[in-house]
């Protein structure tokens, strides 16, 4: 039997289920509004009893869920850039209260279960029941307890700072990852790494009791655990993503082994064969970044041919004193370019670009869409350095796929699955040539030929490359810690073990049970889904190339940039509006052509590095 239920008021009435922020053309056609575009698409049935259900339903949470959403995204902006015990206090009760709404909203939506839908009925109660990363136990007191948990993890992890010699010797993460990048001193990146460090081990405990009770959540939807909950908003079997994430990786893996094998031999030059002997793992504090997820800090290290290409971005816009405010109005004239607004005037007011000296803020670049409509915004504690200028287009890719999709009902106000969420800055990103630095003024005369290109895609394959099996290991971690294969007492071994098996770095100095290194990370206590960004390193890729097809570009991927091409901003534009209105799948046809995720545009865009790896690490002991 078909059920008539009105899918623009369901829709309406999960509108909290949409991420209040993201941690990542012509101008727009006229949109249809929700009601006109979705009103008529489940035909009318004599089941009248299941259509006043669902009204009634929809009575019951669409004024409280409309309520609730500005006031807890407020709650969470206050406490993210204003961290005190005040702020805290209000960001959990916030959290509490939605948790409590979705908990009921859950339960009803379960009633129509095994009710025979039309598919976007199905896929909007699907959204209702699956769409929280964070489902709570139907319990008053435990709720609040969750709420509590999340609110001080963050708290601690924002405000966290190594305080070696007392209060005067405090320094914080922005003030370590600086030494990370620009040290060469193998006993003060020691020392930085260690520090850091210090702020997880309380976070362990709460993290524990997170899992028990965002378990217990996850099972009251019928999942076995949050890990299944989390891999199933992907449009396909749940058992079936983990496979697709594998086969992703089998096509990137040849070319992360060469870039490893080519690295290590760099840092033993540098550090001397005893620090980083002949394959084995990698010392983690050697590689530029705090966490070894990205290794572009070290190209001074790592540089093919010696002064050619040479892209000094970071000491160009240091030099020119560029702003917080004109490096995020350079990422916007990208996406105008394409044909895209200008952010609202309310952006500029209401963002936080950069870091506060009177109070504790939680550093970490994210994009938020406030109401679901025009109040978006970006937090982040920009510098002057190349990182931070293509993290901002990155974060701008996040808003302008808030506007593109802030017409539709709220329940699809959601990239078509996550990863396409944090594809859409990087694809931005890789329009940044060399060419385009240089229309920036950020570059000297270019240099063409083999060496210089070789240098190139050094430059990006430490960041994009090196990345890949730190996207996928972070979410593969959480997935045993939340399914009980890895139990508490295992958490920091199990981690290293996955760090070393797939990226073949190792710890630089012992590390225990009393360790917390998953917590040193932002998105552990911050509960954030990291497969997305392993998806996003291969989609952008994807995408790259369909929008340069788009825009009539003829040659290397590697050479293409779409800057002010409006006809792959129209393509990128009509994608972004769909939202998660339909199956990742259909957005990805209308794009690409493709129907499945793809790393081969990856692996071609990168494959004149390939081959000269291959080449100069013959005769090299590679592997860990």
């Amino acid at each position: 039997m078909k059920t008539r239920i009105t899918i623009a008021a369901l829709a309406l009435a999960v509108c909290a289920t949409a991420s209040i922020s993201t941690e990542s053309a012509s101008q727009p056609e006229a949109n249809a509004q929700p009601e006109e575009m979705l009103m008529t698409l489940i035909p009318p049935s004599a089941e009248e009893s299941w259509h006043r259900a669902a009204e009634e339903f929809v009575g019951q949470t669409n004024r409280k869920f409309d309520e609730i959403r500005l006031e807890r995204a407020a709650a969470a902006w206050a406490h993210a850039t204003y961290i005190n015990q005040d702020t805290a206090l209000l960001n959990a009760r916030a959290q509490e209260r939605w948790l409590k709404l979705q908990s009921g909203a859950v339960e009803e939506a379960k009633r129509y279960d095994g009710i025979e839908l039309e598919p976007l009925a199905r896929r909007a109660i699907n959204s209702i029941k699956w769409g929280a990363t964070l489902p709570a136990p139907d319990n008053d007191a435990k709720r609040r307890e969750l709420s509590e948990i999340m609110t001080r993890m963050k708290g601690a992890y924002g405000s966290g700072k190594h305080c070696p010699e007392g209060p005067e010797s405090c320094r914080d993460l922005e003030t370590l990852s600086k030494v990370m990048a620009s040290s060469r001193d193998h006993d003060e990146l020691l020392d930085a790494w260690r520090g850091w460090r210090t702020i997880s081990p309380p976070i362990r405990a709460d993290y524990q009791r997170f899992v028990e009770l965002g378990n217990e959540g996850a099972r009251s939807l019928g999942f076995n655990d949050m890990g299944e909950l989390w891999r199933s908003g992907y449009d396909m079997p749940v058992a079936d993503f983990s496979g697709e994430v594998e086969r992703l990786w089998s096509q990137v893996a040849p070319l992360y082994e060469e870039l490893h094998c080519y690295t290590a031999d760099k840092l033993r030059q540098a550090y001397g064969e005893q620090r980083v002997p002949a394959g084995e793992p990698i010392p983690a504090h050697l590689l530029g970044n705090m966490w070894s997820q990205t290794w572009g800090e070290i190209y001074d290290l790592a540089e093919p041919y010696a002064g050619i290409a040479e892209l000094n971005v970071t000491g160009a816009m240091q030099e020119q004193e560029y702003s917080a405010a004109y490096m995020t109005e350079l990422a916007e004239d990208f996406f105008v370019s394409l044909g895209m607004p200008e952010l609202p005037d309310s952006f500029w007011k209401r963002s936080l670009l950069v870091k506060p000296r009177d109070r504790e803020v939680v550093c970490h670049a994210s994009a938020w869409h406030m109401d679901g409509k025009d109040d978006v915004r970006i937090k982040m504690c920009i510098e002057p350095t190349q990182e931070n200028l293509f993290t901002i287009y990155h974060e701008l890719g996040h808003i302008y796929y808030y506007l593109a999709y802030r017409d539709l009902p709220v329940i699809f106000q959601r990239g078509a699955h996550d990863g396409f969420h944090e594809a859409v800055g990087d694809t931005v990103t890789l329009s940044i040539t060399p060419a385009f630095l240089k229309k920036l003024g950020l570059a000297e005369e270019l240099e063409s030929g083999h060496e210089a290109l070789i240098n190139t895609q050094m430059r990006l394959a430490l960041d994009k490359i090196a990345f890949l099996p730190f996207g996928k290991l972070m979410d593969q971690w959480r997935w045993g810690v939340f399914s009980g294969e890895i139990a508490p007492q295992d958490y920091n071994a199990a981690w290293w073990d996955l760090r070393t098996r797939y990226q073949g770095i190792r710890p630089p100095v012992e590390r225990s049970e009393a360790d917390f290194d998953p917590g040193a990370k932002y998105h552990i206590p911050g509960n954030t889904p990291y497969t997305r960004y392993f998806l996003a390193f291969v989609l952008q890729f994807q995408f790259q190339k369909a929008l340069c097809e788009a825009a009539g570009f003829e040659g290397p991927l590697h050479e293409c940039s779409i800057y002010g091409n409006k006809e792959a901003g129209a393509l990128l534009w009509k994608m972004l509006r769909q939202g998660s209105k339909e199956p990742w799948q259909d957005s990805m046809q209308a794009l690409t052509g493709q129907r499945e995720m793809d790393a081969s545009a990856l692996v071609a865009y990168f494959q004149p590095l390939m081959d000269w790896l291959k080449t100069e690490n013959q005769g090299l002991a590679c592997g860990w």
